[in-house]
């Protein structure tokens, strides 16, 4: 796409040859759910992933990966990470623990390599959507590509 900037993400998809294809998408700083996403496109919502930071009761902070259409459990979202309890991080603090802003979260890129879950949701579809790292652009994907490249344990986290 012409004029469409490079975000992080994309840059280290490319590095490690992962195909992808980055899609742009109009948007609304008051509406920034991901559901939107999935209607601009047309695509059914259990295609489109949000991504949520967490941290654990220890300090430890990681990545939930979910349809746009589901809550994520935080009882389940511990069991499967294996730690007492998970909180997600206040939106404040989100720019400084992932590197990105509210609405343009990527598991991909982040400024830490985080340990990643996501949802058994993933194993139904054929091609996933996830932020490419900025408002407006997403990445869409084949969801074995996601899982591997971001070593994501796959298992029940939503409701």
């Amino acid at each position: 796409m012409a004029g469409m900037k490079k975000t992080n993400a994309m840059r280290m998809l490319d590095k490690d040859k992962i195909p992808y294809e980055a899609m742009e998408y109009e948007y609304d700083e008051n509406d920034l759910d991901g559901h939107h996403v999935a209607e601009f496109f047309g695509i059914p919502y259990e295609q489109v992933f949000k991504t949520l930071t967490a941290v654990t009761d220890a300090g430890e902070y990681l990545v939930f990966c979910l349809s746009v259409d589901d809550e994520l459990d935080l009882k389940k979202a511990a069991v499967l990470a294996g730690v007492k309890r998970v909180e997600l991080i206040h939106v404040k603090d989100l720019l400084k623990v992932t590197g990105y802003i509210r609405g343009g979260c990527s598991p991909i890129g982040m400024k830490k390599k985080y340990r990643t879950f996501i949802d058994e949701m993933i194993e139904l579809v054929d091609v996933v959507h996830v932020s490419a790292g900025a408002r407006g652009v997403q990445l869409k994907l084949k969801p074995s590509d996601l899982i591997s490249y971001t070593e994501a344990v796959v298992g029940p986290i939503t409701f």
